[in-house]
């Protein structure tokens, strides 16, 4: 049903749609990423880059209305000499669902999983890209699942295994957390939900089984 309404819409609206997004946002993201590092760098420098662009209820509603969006563009939070690595598969995963789906319709899942990132952050005070950025990589999984990906940057294994255990981090967090913890794992990943809604849900629970029949298995 969403694919028919998606593809009336699309016949309409097609000429909006922004090819290679998910370029421009890992280019947007290495801008952060550089221009943070050298202002760290700055001893004069009294500006917190990441501070500025990042998610605030509180400062939104004073005014700093870019913080609504901007957080989108903010590099992924590990090791330094990772975020290029990260970056890369951002865009490798993005690009892929745009070749699969076509721009108009990963404009749409991506943007919707913004939208939901922006209403949990208005719900929490706060709000990240992490989740979003997860939406990606679940859908990727689910379109691609044997699709070979380095996990660790070494070792190869199927996208569907990885999605596996992400998976599993998702549903612990959202049982252990409290209810606006909940609220926002779920706005986070509407798009995944609309999109997917019970495949994403069928194909987690199947693999957990076969995980529990494997496992009694090798024990008898």
């Amino acid at each position: 049903m969403l694919n028919q309404l998606l593809n009336k819409i699309e016949r309409k609206c097609r000429k909006f749609a922004i090819s290679n997004l998910m370029l421009y946002i890992v280019l947007a993201m290495s801008v952060v990423w550089i221009a943070s590092i050298i202002l760290a760098t700055n001893p004069n420098n009294n500006v917190n880059l990441l501070e500025l662009i990042s998610f605030n209820r509180y400062k939104i509603l004073q005014g700093e209305v870019w913080r609504v969006l901007s957080f989108v563009f903010m590099p992924p939070s590990t090791l330094f000499i990772l975020i290029p690595i990260i970056l890369y598969f951002y865009w490798f995963m993005g690009s892929s669902l745009e070749y699969k789906w076509g721009a108009f319709k990963f404009n749409i899942f991506y943007f919707t999983g913004v939208i939901g990132c922006i209403a949990a952050g208005f719900i929490m005070g706060y709000a990240t890209s992490y989740y979003l950025n997860l939406s990606l990589f679940l859908a990727f999984a689910i379109l691609f699942p044997n699709e070979q990906l380095l996990a660790f940057f070494v070792i190869p294994i199927k996208a569907k295994w990885l999605a596996l255990v992400d998976g599993i981090i998702l549903l612990y967090d959202f049982i252990k957390g409290d209810n606006l913890t909940r609220i926002f794992i779920i706005l986070s990943i509407i798009n995944i939900i609309l999109f997917f809604g019970k495949d994403f849900f069928s194909m987690i629970y199947y693999w957990i089984r076969r995980f529990k029949y494997r496992h009694i298995k090798k024990i008898k």
